[in-house]
């Protein structure tokens, strides 16, 4: 996929340009600068004497040497001082500036560490959203592959409101889930008859045991969160029999024929198939008013698998490439339901990826660089191809 964000040594890292976060006389620190020096070998010293240092928000170009890479461009980021002092833009420049000079050079390629989020103080969050913007506007214009590699997952969720809100969003879906489902199994249990009943009467505790749903990762309200879904359930077991059986009233238990239905034959069904995922996804690119180039860029997706794509009516793609596309065309979420459907896909309650990705959507935040940043910090797969 274009951008990619993943947790890595980025001396390690093969591509054709690797960004060094380095200091304004560009001959070597500590840190991600200090690595680069140490991987690259002297030699990357010698020449970085010859630069005459570099200003911040700059970016200036070496050899690659001992590094899996063709180039090193290093860039010297912000010192964070309470963000009144143009820091973000100043950020927002580094990436910007190193993207350009990895274009001019041919790089098909790059990799970046997170700039002035180690000893320069730059709080990692509100570092990696400037990140995103930047690499994000970049790739919504040009072709190029982007790794962001990030060393502290778990520090980019502390003080972000959006990640708080997701997390919530995502408890407060399970908490909803797992009380109706218990509700379903007491109704059918009571309302039904013998027939249906559940096979043993439902314990308090193991229905505690079977819900206790939340977040590994979750920030903050942990335990409130984790007590109010106990709450709930508790309270439904203390509901008087009187208030339950009011509950139930009017419920009729769906009818279940026994009559045999005529098997439809195999062409019957053929002849009605409903359009494939191609088709369908092409339809919508023509709604959306916009061009093949838009749509694969603000989706993420490479050019050459969309392409593939394009070319083949039957091309079953991942559920990550589908929903890509779905942000891409800012679909609504029973459009985004159904283009999924057509890859033989949907969207789950009971999935953390499917649940932030829904938060997304009915929250019309189409950003898809900002949903990948918020499912790698909640450890998903990112969408794309």
């Amino acid at each position: 996929m274009p951008l990619d964000i993943i947790r890595a040594d980025i001396t390690q890292i093969h591509a054709d340009a690797i960004v060094n976060a380095a200091n304004s006389t560009l001959l070597g620190g500590g840190g991600v600068d200090g690595a680069i020096h140490r991987a690259a070998g002297s030699a990357l010293l010698e020449e970085c004497r010859t630069l005459g240092g570099c200003e911040t928000g700059q970016a200036k170009l070496t050899g690659g040497y001992r590094l899996s890479c063709k180039y090193i461009i290093h860039t010297v980021g912000p010192i964070w001082q309470g963000g009144e002092l143009r820091e973000a833009e100043l950020l927002y420049s580094c990436y910007k500036n190193s993207l350009l000079l990895a274009q001019e050079n041919g790089c098909e390629s790059i990799a970046f560490p997170l700039i002035s989020a180690g000893v320069y103080g730059y709080p990692k969050a509100e570092a990696v959203s400037v990140a995103i913007r930047a690499i994000g506007d970049f790739l919504r214009e040009n072709d190029m592959d982007v790794t962001l590699v990030i060393f502290d997952r778990s520090s980019l969720i502390a003080g972000s409101h959006l990640f708080g809100s997701i997390a919530q969003y995502i408890d407060d879906t399970y908490a909803e889930e797992n009380t109706e489902a218990l509700e379903m199994r007491l109704m059918n249990a009571n309302s039904m008859g013998a027939a249906f009943a559940e096979p043993a009467p439902l314990q308090a505790e193991e229905v505690l045991e079977h819900t206790d749903l939340f977040l590994s990762d979750e920030p903050e309200h942990h335990d409130e969160k984790k007590a109010r879904k106990k709450g709930r359930i508790r309270s439904f077991f203390k509901t008087p029999s009187a208030k339950k059986e009011a509950m139930f009233e009017g419920f009729v238990p769906p009818e279940y024929s026994t009559e045999p239905q005529e098997p439809a034959s195999l062409s019957e069904l053929l002849s009605s198939i409903d359009e494939s995922f191609s088709q369908s996804l092409l339809r919508l690119i023509d709604r959306s008013g916009m061009t093949d180039v838009q749509v694969y860029r603000k989706a993420n997706i490479d050019r050459k698998l969309f392409s593939k794509i394009r070319s083949d009516i039957d091309y079953k793609p991942k559920k990550q490439t589908a929903l890509a596309f779905a942000i891409a065309l800012e679909l609504t979420l029973p459009e985004t339901l159904s283009l999924l459907a057509k890859a033989g896909y949907t969207l789950s309650d009971s999935i953390k990826f499917d649940l932030i990705v829904k938060y997304f959507i009915i929250n019309g935040r189409y950003d898809i660089f900002e949903l990948n940043q918020a499912l790698f910090s909640f450890d998903q797969t990112l969408i794309g191809c």
